[in-house]
């Protein structure tokens, strides 16, 4: 039986059930694809400075504070997967999801490994993950 922070059992039902990477990944593509549109949009506007702030706005806002308020961005609510701490199974609010996206550089620098590791990690973490006691689950 597995074991939570506190070294206390967990029943298998109450086990939180991990993302597999396809919707971790699917999710990702979501959540970068709406900023890329507005991207996109700005640049043929001839607007690119502004579609640049209004792109980190919406990162920001998506990535950051929702994602860190209540475990879902857009593209994870879409996919019905969340974020949260390993420790408590809470979301890991603002800060700590900024910081995560910058932890995604250990993820980069690693020539990529970072990303795919959550397809044979156990928890399915990626090193950001790792650094900042995190993972994505299912939606129940």
């Amino acid at each position: 039986m597995a074991k939570n922070a506190r070294g206390s059992r967990i029943p298998a039902h109450k086990r939180p059930k991990y993302a597999h990477w396809v919707l971790r990944a699917a999710a990702y593509l979501i959540d970068v694809g709406i900023v890329a549109l507005v991207l996109l949009g700005a640049v043929a506007l001839d607007r690119a400075l502004i579609g640049g702030i209004v792109g980190l706005v919406l990162v920001a806002a998506n990535r950051w504070y929702l994602g860190g308020r209540t475990g879902q961005t857009v593209g994870r609510r879409l996919l019905r997967i969340r974020l949260a701490s390993v420790d408590s199974g809470e979301p890991i609010g603002p800060w700590r999801a900024l910081l995560r996206d910058v932890a995604h550089l250990f993820d980069t620098v690693s020539l990529l490994a970072g990303w795919f590791f959550p397809i044979w990690d156990a928890q399915r973490q990626t090193f950001a993950d790792k650094l900042l006691r995190t993972h994505v689950t299912l939606v129940r």
